[in-house]
């Protein structure tokens, strides 16, 4: 075990020593055509703990695969002879233009997939005119990631923690450092059973068993940048935890399964700027929110690492859009894997789509230049989605553009989730029966 250790190390100092060449990664970044490619590329480059930590969902990943399958059970009815050689992409959100309706949804621990962290997703999102939410549980800093972009629009994203002194510390460095939103996140009252966590006795900070070993041997790279001091966790609550696992297991202890909508009141009157509330599937809910002052809602299932058997953010979309009626913005979080998807959500009423496993694929895969990539695949495709509906303007896409088709019978879910789990496409066999 020693010796495997010792090799471990050397190669993955020789391959930080002889790094790939820029022209050549700038290649390899630039003939991803799509988000799955993205991902596959992420698979490669990663190692399989690593990669299922990403990609990986709760329990059967059921609520993981209808994310995606909602999508595919809307189609866009293109309408013809209409002048489309400019097309519109931006939007406004929370009073601001965005160039693309593609917002950085907040992805923690970022670090344990590239060195740059959850600075890259930042840089990349503002590269494209658009917004990043930083995590609570970011590897990188508050400052650190302001210093790294310093004119991106960034949101902070946080929950109801047990710890309210905590929470208001980090309200405080947010306001400093020019964070102009508050996301918080409202579905996490415990953690959740991540299967493939689990299989591969997944922990923060990585253990070096002999598996783990075999992985780093044979992703060097990967290691390398692990071992050239990237930080794997606990960015914002260092001070709570002498080194990573302690800190881990505060913040595990934090989560508050008696949070309350009084609770929501509470940090609604200590944050002076706009509001939103992440993780509701109920019409009810939103409409709570906003009655206790939310400036936006988010729809969402949290990617389907929560609770497994939700349903697909797009399904519980319209109706969040119908309760809410105007009162305060709409964005839906999961599932967004092309830029059709883009044009759907926003059918369905959604301002923008927050975006979180394909801007991370595309730092596994390339890191600030891969999440770059991953941003600009989905602005090709929407641009390109646009002009062949016969569609001018994303803000001005309406219900009318949407029709719809029985789902496949007989399509198991497991089947779905299983396929994921192979690195499959989700609904690859989906669309060979159609």
């Amino acid at each position: 075990m020693h010796d495997l250790v010792k090799v471990a190390v050397a190669q993955a100092r020789d391959a930080l020593a002889a790094p790939l060449r820029p022209s050549g990664r700038r290649e390899r970044l630039a003939a991803l055509g799509s988000v799955e490619e993205v991902r596959q590329a992420a698979r490669r480059a990663l190692p399989r703990v690593i990669f299922d930590f990403v990609d990986g969902g709760a329990c059967d990943e059921v609520t993981l695969a209808r994310n995606v399958r909602a999508f595919d059970e809307l189609s866009l009815v293109p309408r013809f002879l209409v002048d489309v050689s400019r097309v519109d992409t931006s939007t406004t959100v929370l009073g601001r233009p965005v160039d693309v309706p593609v917002l950085g949804a907040p992805t923690g621990l970022c670090g344990l997939v590239h060195p740059d962290a959850e600075e890259g997703l930042a840089a990349a999102l503002a590269s494209h005119g658009s917004v990043y939410v930083l995590a609570a549980m970011s590897s990188s800093t508050i400052e650190e990631v302001r210093a790294a972009a310093p004119t991106a629009r960034l949101w902070f994203q946080t929950y109801l923690w047990r710890d309210r002194g905590v929470v208001d510390g980090l309200l405080e460095r947010a306001a400093a450092s020019g964070y102009e939103a508050l996301v918080v996140t409202v579905d996490v009252p415990r953690s959740s059973d991540r299967r493939r966590d689990r299989k591969h006795r997944f922990t923060v900070p990585p253990r070096l068993t002999p598996r783990s070993v075999v992985d780093g041997l044979t992703h060097p790279r990967w290691t390398a940048g692990l071992l050239g001091g990237a930080r794997v966790v606990g960015g914002n609550v260092a001070d709570h935890g002498g080194d990573a696992v302690s800190v881990a297991s505060y913040v595990d202890a934090q989560f508050d399964a008696s949070a309350s909508w009084e609770d929501l009141q509470d940090l609604r009157a200590r944050w002076d700027g706009p509001l939103v509330v992440k993780g509701l599937l109920h019409a009810e809910d939103a409409r709570r929110a906003v009655a206790l002052g939310a400036d936006a809602v988010v729809v969402s299932n949290h990617g389907g690492r929560q609770l497994d058997q939700a349903p697909a953010s797009l399904s519980a979309l319209p109706a969040v859009v119908e309760a809410v009626g105007g009162r305060a913005e709409v964005y839906l979080d999961g599932g967004v894997r092309r830029g059709s998807d883009l044009l759907k959500a926003r059918a369905l009423g959604a301002r923008a789509c927050l975006v979180g496993r394909p801007i991370v694929f595309g730092l596994g895969a390339g890191g600030r230049a891969g999440a770059d990539r991953a941003v600009q695949v989905l602005a090709q495709e929407l641009e390109a989605a646009m002009v062949l509906a016969g569609v001018r303007s994303f803000d001005g896409v309406g219900r009318d553009l949407l029709g719809t088709f029985p789902p496949v019978v007989g399509q198991d879910v497991s089947e779905v989730a299983a396929a994921r789990a192979d690195g499959r496409r989700v609904l690859e066999s989906t669309h060979n029966e159609r």
